[in-house]
């Protein structure tokens, strides 16, 4: 492309070329001018920080008594030299002779250079002709603690090493300059083509022409046209513009601040030369829309460019749909915000602060008394609750939350409730009846100047639930017929929420109701131990975790904790069948792991029975089952996926046995195994499931952690407050699952309260039996149990000694009851049944049954035991021998 230098994009490029080379050659020059002037200044620097560096450098000294001091600094002097950038480091003594150099050969000789101010212990920078060439050096003096100059370091470098890093940055210099050049040359090129492209190449009469057009289409569109310069001169105004304005026709040339007619606001726009867009001003009745912008932007003239647009009726249009735009929005905010809980009285909040100020000025909610309790709300009740008010203001005029309403008043917020739809009241003066039956009330409302109202009622499938009141002030204005359907919508929406809610509270009160029916209400009676329990339900529903604490014959105890996977009405009843069944099981009394055992082919069942139904499965359930013997203190432990419990000792010490670990409930297939502790009298057991210790913020280990430091350390905390303690150490104020917890500490039963004796296989043994029971019944002065153990152990010792098999044993234990246990080597178990009149046996454990108040049969691993329970002397002295009552009906028998 051929380009002439006459050309203002020819001229642009000869300047930017003279420009770039002035530049380049200016750089060059101050930067050899500035190289000559800092060469010396930077050799200066770098050498003296590194002699000081180095002169007192760790094992400097140390390095100067050596005998021979060459031999260890050599090696350090290059080291530094080489890592400091330097030339040279040389230590020399007091007189000046070398230990190190750069050149092995100068070692051992004299300093070039000044070292005289250095003995006197000052630091001495000077520039010399050494063996390097010419070089800037320092010279600083090594100090022993005394003060005393022992060596000189002297370090330095040549002033035409620094000088060549000048150097090397001219070429960069020559480069940018050429790459300005370039892209000078690239720019002309680029505006040239573009002031082609802008003239498409257009002479004089064409540019003539086209500029006729613009004329015409300027002065033809409706839309006014405004040119003003820097100075505030009004330079063009198209037809448009002295139509909307109603300019005079000598308008152009005129200040703007000179032109008639023009409201203060335009004129300040328009002189003002700030950019504007879509700006409403008034004028002559109408409402502009002005845009606008300066001229300078592209390299104009100064100046600005105004338009003029009527959206008169626009606007109009526009604010009533700003309006539906703004109703549109709180509907969508009301189906965001109302109903995020389940909980009626926040819902009822939420739409009471959501409304206001955007809607209502106060806000007002009322429900039936039902409903707050999830109840279906009564056609006839004639009280409502207010649950919710909100305003503007908080010193408000209206009832306050919490106030009974009566529903047959005559107050207008509750005509929509009665009348069951929508209903506005434009003014709240015309309302006679209301003013004539609360003058004070109405009075204090009116004062404020709320004058408007609509009542809504909560209407939710067929069934009003209380009442929405929408309160507005005379500055608002009275609502209008389309309000009344937003007032309507908007309540339509809570409502859903509501009745949501209100069902929800319903079915929770009932799975609550039904949880706390399937768990005990209170501990059995036992001497075993000495119990605490604390059952927390979860914050999000009822759950599956219970536990128990169940009497076993021989004074024993059962406890059990146990938990059921999962939330909801499943999981509690699943959990009551599993109480029942461990109920069940314990009256068999089993042993641990063979009561997991039949408890893990239940739950396996149950799975079975819900497969493909529209119940849930059971996911999964854990148990731990515990037997401790007073007695002998030992207590045997199973457990099916479950946490180990853990064990307080009575000094304080607390720890979690080593359980064998079983799976979880319904899997089957493995074999849960029983371990058996033995306990000191005054142990503590504690018993929890997961929801104690599972937390999302913590690692599970660090939570049995704090378990047993929480439960350690206190040797005389009772049960009640070891679980007080637990809780406030380690659960949140709203646990996500329910916990179970049970801490049972141990008694003993003393050693004078039981008596054993072991019984030959002869049935002239029973006698003997009979008269060491007598002698320690009357040492617990039970003497009015005699006859009624008599018969029991003649019984059960001649059933032992006949079909039985040895070793035979006999114990009585003086409990809460009188028990006698009776055990052999054999596994077979006798029954009780009905003797026929002519038969001579089959009447003993008949009269056993009917003489104890509980007798039965458990089976160990040397055999089984039967045993019997006798009740006790009444309070009063009175014996209570369950069979004496019956004696008649046993002498007709025998």
């Amino acid at each position: 492309m051929k380009r002439s230098l006459g050309s203002v994009a020819g001229q642009m490029f000869v300047l930017q070329v003279a420009l770039v080379v002035l530049l380049v050659v200016a750089a060059v020059v101050a930067l050899m001018l500035q190289s000559e002037r800092d060469t010396s200044a930077e050799a200066e620097r770098r050498s003296l920080a590194v002699t000081e560096t180095f002169a007192n450098a760790p094992g400097l000294r140390a390095a100067l008594r050596e005998p021979r001091p060459t031999t260890v600094l050599q090696p350090l002097t290059e080291a530094g030299r080489r890592a400091a950038g330097v030339d040279f480091i040389v230590v020399m003594d007091t007189h000046g002779i070398r230990y190190t150099h750069p050149m092995p050969d100068r070692i051992g000789k004299r300093f070039v250079g000044t070292i005289g101010p250095s003995l006197q212990g000052r630091t001495l920078t000077e520039s010399v002709d050494g063996p390097l060439g010419r070089e800037m050096q320092a010279v600083v003096p090594v100090e022993d603690p005394g003060g005393r100059v022992v060596a000189l370091v002297s370090a330095g470098l040549k002033v035409k090493n620094v000088a060549n890093e000048v150097e090397r940055q001219i070429p960069i210099i020559l480069t940018a300059g050429a790459g300005a050049l370039g892209a000078a040359t690239a720019v002309t090129a680029l505006v040239s083509r573009r002031l082609r492209r802008q003239t498409h190449g257009l002479g004089p009469d064409e540019m003539t022409r086209m500029y006729d057009h613009h004329d015409a289409v300027l002065h033809a569109v409706r839309e006014g046209v405004l040119i003003i310069d820097a100075d505030g001169r009004l330079l063009l105004a198209n037809d448009e513009a002295v139509r909307l304005l109603d300019l005079p026709p000598d308008a152009e040339g005129r200040h703007v601040t000179e032109l008639p007619g023009l409201e203060p606001d335009a004129v300040a726009l328009l002189s003002s030369g700030r950019e504007a867009t879509d700006e409403v001003l008034f004028a002559r009745g109408l409402l502009l829309a002005v845009n606008q912008r300066p001229t300078d932007r592209d390299g104009g003239p100064a100046g600005t460019v105004v338009t003029l647009r009527d959206s008169t009726e626009l606007q109009a249009v526009s604010g009533r749909a700003q309006i539906a735009r703004e109703r549109l929005e709180l509907l969508y905010d009301a189906g965001l915000g109302v109903g995020t809980t389940l909980d009626v009285t926040r819902t009822a909040e939420e739409l009471a602060r959501i409304v206001v100020p955007r809607f209502a000025d106060f806000v007002t909610v009322d429900l039936a008394e039902a409903v707050l309790h999830g109840g279906e709300p009564d056609a006839r009740a004639t009280d409502l609750r207010r649950v919710a008010v909100h305003g503007i203001h908080d010193d408000h005029p209206l009832r306050q939350r919490g106030r009974l309403i009566d529903v047959l008043s005559a107050t207008p917020w509750i005509h929509g409730y009665r009348i069951g739809r929508v209903a506005r009241i434009p003014d709240l003066s015309a309302a006679a009846d209301w003013q004539a039956r609360d003058p004070a009330g109405a009075r204090q409302i009116l004062d404020r100047g709320i004058n408007t109202l609509i009542s809504a009622p909560i209407r939710a499938r067929g069934a009003v639930l209380g009442v929405v009141n929408f309160w507005r002030t005379k500055e608002h204005g009275p609502f209008d017929d389309e309000e009344l359907s937003l007032a309507e919508e908007l309540v339509a929406q809570a409502a859903v929420s509501i009745d949501n809610g209100r069902r929800y509270a319903r079915e929770h009160t009932m799975a609550v109701t039904l949880q706390r029916s399937l768990l005990p209400r209170a501990l059995p009676e036992q001497n075993a131990i000495d119990a605490a329990h604390r059952y927390l339900p979860a914050h999000s529903g009822v759950s599956g975790d219970w536990f128990d604490v169940i009497p076993l014959p021989g004074g024993r105890v059962a406890l059990v904790v146990g938990d059921v996977v999962g939330h909801g009405l499943h999981a509690a009843a699943t959990m009551g069948r599993l109480r029942t069944a461990v109920h069940n099981f314990s009256t068999l009394d089993m042993p641990p792991d063979e009561l997991l055992s039949h408890l893990d082919d239940l739950v396996g069942r149950i799975d079975q029975e819900e497969a493909g139904t529209e119940a849930a499965a059971v996911v999964g359930a854990t148990c731990l089952y515990a037997i401790y013997d007073p007695a002998t203190r030992r207590c045997a432990l199973a457990r099916a996926g479950h946490l180990a419990p853990v064990v307080v000792h009575p000094d304080g010490t607390a720890a979690f046995p080593d359980l064998p670990y079983g799976p979880p409930l319904g899997l089957g297939g493995m074999p849960f195994r029983t371990e058996e502790l033995e306990l000191p009298e005054g142990s503590q057991l504690v018993l929890y499931t997961d929801g104690l210790v599972e937390d999302r913020g913590r690692d599970l280990d660090e939570n049995l952690e704090l378990l047993r430091t929480t439960l350690a350390g206190h040797p005389g905390r009772s049960p009640e407050r070891h679980c007080q303690a637990v809780l406030d150490a380690l659960l949140p104020e709203q646990p996500q699952d329910d916990v179970a917890l049970l801490v049972a500490r141990t008694r003993v039963l003393p050693p004078d309260r039981i008596a054993d004796w072991d019984v030959p296989a002869d049935p002239a043994a029973v006698s003997g039996i009979r008269r060491a029971a007598r002698a320690r019944l009357d040492a617990w002065q039970l003497t009015d149990l005699e006859y009624s153990l008599e018969l029991v152990l003649s019984e059960l010792v001649t059933n032992a000694v006949r079909y039985g098999s040895p070793p035979l044993h006999v114990r009585l234990m003086y409990d809460r009851t009188l028990i006698c246990e009776v055990s052999d080597g054999s596994s077979t178990s006798p029954h009780l049944r009905c003797a026929a009149a002519t038969e001579e046996g089959g009447r003993g454990l008949f009269l056993v049954a009917r003489t104890a108040e509980r007798w039965g049969t458990r089976y160990t691993p040397q055999g089984k035991v039967i045993w019997a329970e006798l009740a006790l002397p009444g309070a009063d002295g009175t014996p209570r021998i369950p069979g004496l009552e019956a004696l008649g009906d046993l002498e007709d028998l025998l």
